[in-house]
């Protein structure tokens, strides 16, 4: 460990050097925005309007960022179940406001913008309609690290004209060592894309460790892929590491606007441009029209203050449990309804002890609703596994990926008995072919496009509530 810290300060005086003879601007770093989708999802639960967004991107529209990340994750799934607006029109009105800026989505790999493998033609008629309705890049992960489960996505975003940014997923365990991140670049710098993403779900991530390994993953890179770094905050040393990174050559850093920065979310935009000023990673972006934005993210924070939880603050206990905000507030939720908030502390204690028995996989969806339900569900009865969700299940049975490290034993035996699972399978081929045909079959006539059906396949109950509801006020309307 002594010889690691050695290297790792003696190359990081190398690179002051160098900066020292660097002029401003010269290693300029891109910036991306992440306000109106993961913002707002780390700080008020994905609750904001399109209405109430548009405002906000068409100030963002002006500012001069590489691109702004409006879409997916959990905002289509928001837009449907708790808005009742329809998430394609979202990204048509948004594209509208913001002519002059790539449009950015978060896409889980074969998950899509759910909790479970879908199969590849699934996946490439998603991405087709995506770039259709406005988007242009795409954050494409898989939670296990398990890249079979991105190439699909990431080749149908170039075939169909997007931008392909490929992630691997941080995480703190014995299995995950410097040699594993080198290893996972290596494998994503073989897949057809045009970024990597070194991704901190939580903010677990430290910042001379967040030297070490971006400037691993460069020199693996060299110049056949430029680097981001998305590093949330609840440890409260993002910022840190966002300047070890910036030391370390990574080329683009995610940014959120001050009202909604920092805790759950990101380094607020206006603090990085304005730190980076008048030197080598100067951003380019002048301070003057952020101000816009930051009132109108204020504005939308004080509209929607009630859905902002205690648990979207720093808070150092996250670096032993790695749960992100927005998966505590669904314990939380999960301990409420079950009336045992007093349980709450127990199960952010249980996390770590599943995190093990399923070989580790960095927490961030779907693993960590996979893990923080079934701790929920342990310390509720009393008896680790008692009650084994089916999303554990078919985890262990492999129809998740691969996992980092070995899957506890005695787990796979309760759960498969005498059979051994396959981890040598695909999870996109083993998911459903007949999901599209089932879901032109059930909604009928409610589907008038590619799109409607796309959402029948993703959320089958919410979009035909969605739809009766549209066509019922479409036929009043008309009458």
């Amino acid at each position: 460990m002594r010889n690691a810290l050695d290297e790792t300060l003696n190359t990081l005086a190398e690179d002051m050097q160098a900066l020292l003879r660097a002029p401003a601007g010269s290693r300029r770093a891109r910036i991306t925005d992440l306000t109106p989708r993961d913002g707002q999802q780390s700080k008020l639960a994905t609750r904001v309007s399109t209405e109430d967004l548009l405002p906000l991107c068409a100030a963002l529209d002006r500012c001069g960022f590489h691109a702004v990340e409006v879409w997916g994750g959990a905002s289509f799934d928001a837009c449907l179940r708790y808005l009742k607006e329809d998430p394609w029109e979202r990204a048509r009105r948004i594209k509208a406001v913001m002519p002059n800026t790539k449009l950015q989505m978060l896409l889980r790999g074969q998950h899509i913008v759910a909790y479970r493998p879908y199969a590849d033609k699934i996946v490439r008629k998603f991405v087709e309609r995506a770039i259709a309705n406005g988007i242009t890049v795409f954050r494409i992960f898989e939670a296990t690290n398990d890249f079979r489960n991105i190439r699909t996505a990431a080749r149908a975003v170039r075939e169909f004209g997007g931008e392909a940014h490929v992630e691997v997923n941080y995480t703190v365990s014995p299995v995950h060592t410097f040699e594993r991140w080198m290893e996972y670049a290596e494998q994503l710098l073989e897949i057809e894309a045009d970024w990597l993403c070194f991704k901190d779900a939580t903010g677990i991530l430290m910042p001379f460790d967040a030297y070490r390994i971006i400037r691993g993953i460069k020199e693996r890179a060299k110049d056949r892929l430029p680097v981001v770094l998305h590093d949330h905050d609840m440890s409260g040393t993002s910022s840190m590491c966002h300047l070890m990174a910036l030391l370390a050559g990574v080329d683009m850093i995610d940014t959120v606007m001050s009202p909604l920065s920092f805790g759950s979310a990101h380094p607020a935009t206006e603090s990085v441009v304005a730190a980076l000023q008048n030197t080598p990673f100067d951003t380019g972006i002048d301070l003057k029209l952020l101000e816009d934005p930051a009132r109108l993210t204020r504005e939308i924070k004080t509209k929607y203050d009630k859905y902002e939880t205690s648990y979207t603050g720093v808070s150092a206990d996250v670096l032993t449990h790695k749960i992100p905000g927005g998966m505590i507030s669904n314990m939380v939720a999960q301990l409420k309804e079950a009336k045992r908030m007093d349980l709450m502390d127990a199960a952010l204690k249980e996390v770590p002890s599943i995190e093990r028995d399923l070989g580790y996989p960095p927490l961030l969806t779907p693993t960590s609703q996979i893990v923080g339900a079934q701790a929920v569900f342990n310390v509720l009865t009393g008896e680790r596994y008692k009650m084994v969700t089916r999303e554990v299940m078919d985890y262990v049975a492999g129809k998740y990926g691969q996992p980092p490290g070995p899957v506890s034993k005695d787990l796979v035996k309760k759960i498969m008995g005498d059979r051994e699972p396959d981890y040598s399978l695909r999870a996109g081929d083993l998911a459903d072919p007949g999901d599209w045909d089932r879901a032109v079959q059930e909604l009928g006539s409610l589907a008038k496009s590619e799109e409607d059906v796309l959402l029948g396949v993703l959320f089958p109950l919410q979009a035909k509530e969605f739809l009766t509801a549209r066509e019922t006020a479409r036929t009043a309307a008309s009458s």
